[in-house]
């Protein structure tokens, strides 16, 4: 049973019991339902309490049915909030640890309510491209107050329980319980007066018919939306709120219920909302991998080592200290280890001035760092992470030096973010320790880690690095070792396509706005600027050897020959004022342009912002589409993940495989057929990957495989 039923004394309590949020699936709302039915019909029980199992009261839809026919079947949500709501004997929902979403729906629609401390209290569905579904935009303004309650809807973050009962005039909450552990006897005791009060004539109060409306009436709610409009571009479902709880401030409660599920079932199949939902779960599902179980034995991280102290080395120090690990630091020279030091203590110094950190925290995780120009000073560290210079060479050298000084056991980890994880592990005589942590610059703020498994890395050593992943707040995807893993062997097609671009009539500016109107952070030449073009035209070097079918455009070699190399250097693509990141157009970008474009005898054409957009993306999408088919990712929604979180894809399109299901495959497919007709393109990438043109022949997506 996934809610159990117990009686004490002469009140019914219902505990739901769904690991692990206690999701309101159909068995769960079944059993509730004949939890409710079975006390209502019991003379000796005079009140029902509603809780959670566990940690949480509940954390709303149960993800397995996320979507899905189940989560509509009778007794849906919307009808057993009814049932509570119309029950003849009084329910006190006890709220604790989570409640949120469908969670709170349902205690909106019990009689009282009481909250353990601590307790978090959200409606965050407009986090997924939608509005609360089951009164939660009608009953809430009721309970707490329309502007507190449009806040908690239109931002869907969750707010501690205490500071909800603070609200002036809110009935939300009767009481905040004295603790967690007392929760259950102070329901009880609740649940008791409003059966003594209802059996001596008072009725029994329902959050449907307490009044609701703003002072400042249609004004209020128009500054609402000016406010709201300037931040949510690309997502309907803030505004939609703001109109389905203007409906509850003007309108009858069942009218403004009525507004809000038809909004509701709009909004479900809205493009930006299946494409929030794949996201969420493409979250949860990254990290996971077929032969690696939840309970795979993990191994013990106490102490981290990271070699090389530069922005790479600096930024993963960060990670660990922050939660808790001890760190030291090994780099060649003194110089370089001050250097190291001072930028991490900056980076901390300016989260203390924003007030993100107090000063004593800062010197707390300072106080764990250590650093050291001796590998013998790192022998007992469990984790060692390499961040050196991106060479094969370097890295054997390091490599082979933690094989002969690092304690058995310990795992070595590799910040490459191209080389062959194999090879690296091949430099030691444990090759079963050695996994691949390809952290994103700046390595503490950026969310996305690619976890490379090599050929021999135990399953332990793979399960630990996710676990700790997760403990340092990353979002984990799982490489297979081949040239760039996933994200960077698809961006040098991205980066390949920008190049040919300009060869043919386009500027850097223009393809930039072009991607960036299409909802990147930041387009292929800015983003090179940012990064460094010279990193670029060291792989470009590497590969010029190693595949040398493959064509670029020499305008980017050309660009670093002068010394471009982006915002380090004043010059890249753009040309940039001193102290200032504002890309500028410059006319020696235009006249390396003209040259190449003379010497390849090109005539300049026209490029649409749409041709720009589909060559970009679907090349991302082919090269996707062949790592999928390699085994490389394990899932398409994987690929969708490191898209999202490293390299600026807009969460509204659900990422690059995400999106090019929704254009069609078949619409993909014959793109890619007329870019291979163009003589300045690779007409031989642009041959559809074996993968997509088996998908639009069974009429199946990227998610079946």
């Amino acid at each position: 049973m996934t809610a159990h039923y117990q009686i004490h004394g002469d009140v019914a309590v219902i505990t739901l019991d769904n690991p692990p949020v206690n999701g309101l699936g159909l068995s769960t709302r079944q059993a509730i339902a004949q939890g409710l039915d079975r006390a209502q019909d019991d003379p000796a029980v005079r009140a029902i309490v509603l809780t959670g199992a566990g940690k949480v009261f509940s954390g709303g839809a149960d993800i397995k049915e996320f979507g899905s026919p189940r989560a509509y079947q009778d007794p849906n949500l919307l009808s057993l909030i009814r049932m509570v709501e119309h029950l003849r004997k009084p329910v006190v929902a006890a709220v604790h640890g989570v409640c949120m979403g469908g969670g709170l729906e349902l205690a909106l629609g019990a009689h009282h309510r009481i909250a353990a401390p601590g307790s978090k209290v959200a409606l965050p569905e407009v986090k997924l491209g939608l509005i609360p579904g089951a009164g939660g935009t009608q009953r809430l303004p009721r309970a707490l107050g329309v502007e507190p309650a449009l806040n908690m809807i239109v931002s869907g973050e969750p707010v501690a329980a205490e500071l909800l009962a603070q609200v002036p005039g809110q009935r939300l909450f009767d009481r905040i319980a004295a603790s967690a552990d007392t929760l259950l006897e102070e329901a009880l005791a609740l649940a008791r007066e409003a059966a003594e009060r209802h059996a001596s004539g008072a009725p029994l109060p329902r959050v449907r018919d307490l009044p609701c409306r703003h002072p400042q009436g249609e004004a209020y709610f128009q500054f609402a939306r000016n406010m709201v409009s300037a931040q949510a571009r690309h997502y309907p479902a803030p505004l939609k709120c703001i109109d389905a709880v203007q409906a509850a401030a003007t309108k009858p409660f069942d009218e403004g219920l009525a507004l809000e599920r038809q909004t509701f079932l709009n909004l479900m199949t809205d493009p930006v909302s299946v494409a929030l939902r794949h996201v969420f779960m493409a979250e949860r599902a990254a990290g996971k991998i077929a032969d690696v179980p939840p309970d795979t034995p993990l191994r013990d991280i106490r102490a981290v080592a990271v070699i090389g102290a530069g922005t790479m080395g600096s930024g993963i120090t960060i990670n660990f200290l922050n939660i808790g690990l001890p760190v030291t630091i090994l780099e060649a020279k003194q110089e370089a280890l001050e250097r190291g030091v001072a930028a991490i203590r900056a980076i901390y110094e300016g989260q203390v001035a924003k007030g993100k950190l107090k000063p004593e925290q800062m010197q707390q995780r300072l106080s764990l760092l250590r650093t050291t120009l001796s590998y013998d000073d790192i022998r007992d560290a469990d984790l060692v992470i390499e961040a050196v210079f991106e060479d094969l060479e370097v890295k054997r050298q390091v490599f082979e030096r933690l094989d002969a000084v690092m304690k058995p056991g310990a795992i070595l980890a590799t910040n490459t973010s191209t080389l062959d994880v194999n090879q690296i592990a091949a430099f030691t005589r444990r090759p079963q320790d050695v996994i691949g942590t390809h952290f994103f610059s700046p390595a503490h703020v950026m969310k996305l880690l690619e976890v490379v498994r090599g050929a021999a890395t135990a399953r332990d050593v793979l399960a630990t690095v996710l676990a700790l992943g997760k403990s340092i707040k990353k979002t984990c995807v799982v490489s297979g070792v081949c040239d760039g893993f996933i994200g960077n062997r698809m961006i040098e097609q991205y980066s390949r396509q920008a190049g040919f671009l300009l060869e043919e009539g386009c500027t850097p500016q223009q393809v930039d706005r072009a991607i960036e109107a299409f909802g990147f952070a930041m387009g292929p030449f800015r983003m090179s600027d940012l990064a460094g073009n010279d990193v670029g035209w060291a792989i470009r070097k590497r590969r010029y050897v190693e595949k040398p079918h493959l064509r670029y455009s020499p305008i980017a070699d050309r660009l670093c020959e002068l010394g471009r190399f982006g915002q380090k250097t004043g010059a890249g693509w753009y040309d940039y004022q001193p102290g200032q990141r504002d890309p500028i157009p410059s006319p020696v970008v235009q006249q390396l342009m003209e040259d190449v474009r003379r010497e390849r005898g090109l005539t300049p054409r026209p490029v649409s912002d749409e041709e720009i957009v589909q060559r970009l993306v679907f090349a991302l999408v082919n090269e996707g589409a062949r790592i999928l088919e390699e085994g490389i990712a394990a899932r398409a929604s994987d690929i969708d993940m490191v898209y999202l979180t490293g390299y600026g894809f807009p969460a509204w399109r659900g990422g690059p495989m995400h999106y090019a299901e929704q254009f069609g495959l078949f619409n993909v497919m014959q793109a890619m057929k007329r870019f291979a007709r163009n003589p300045n393109d690779d007409a031989q990438f642009w041959q559809p990957a074996p993968l997509i043109q088996r998908l639009v022949t069974e009429g199946r997506g990227f998610a079946s495989v």
